[in-house]
């Protein structure tokens, strides 16, 4: 049965969790769209955040594993929203230093707690091991998918 099958259920899983992130934020005071990053925009903002060195458009590509158009397409919605800006590296004057914003920070923190919250809702009743299970296998599916990209595709 389809509903049986792994790709179905997460699939249903992250529906199900875009949907209470959508409620959630709904249901918070003065709420605005500005205010309620993206995940991929959270993802950004936190590992700006919680990153030492300076960020450039080609680390977020590596760590994100998205494509440049993608995290291009990204960085200019959040340029335009007001939560980072790009300036010219002085090494290299082809890449562009990634920095945030005030606002981005604040947003981060609102919304970074927000999430936590639906994350303990979605661990529930789960146990450390079944946490630690999950994870492994979730990091071996991506190991598969990855090695079958790399060979072009062949099984």
């Amino acid at each position: 049965m389809e509903k049986d099958k792994i790709l179905y259920k997460l699939k249903s899983l992250e529906k199900n969790i875009i949907r209470t992130i959508i409620k959630d934020i709904s249901n918070a005071d003065n709420y605005n769209k500005i205010t309620c990053p993206t995940p991929t925009q959270m993802q950004i903002i936190g590992y700006i955040i919680n990153n030492d060195k300076d960020v450039y458009q080609k680390d977020l590509e590596d760590v994100l594993n998205l494509r440049r158009a993608t995290v291009s397409g990204v960085l200019q919605t959040m340029e335009k929203n007001d939560l980072i800006k790009r300036e010219i590296s002085v090494d290299d004057a082809r890449s562009r230093k990634v920095i945030l914003n005030d606002k981005a920070r604040v947003i981060y923190r609102k919304n970074k707690e927000r999430l936590d919250n639906i994350e303990n809702i979605i661990k529930k009743g789960i146990n450390d091991e079944e946490l630690i299970i999950f994870s492994n296998v979730i990091d071996k599916m991506k190991i598969n998918l990855k090695k079958y990209n790399e060979e072009g595709g062949k099984k």
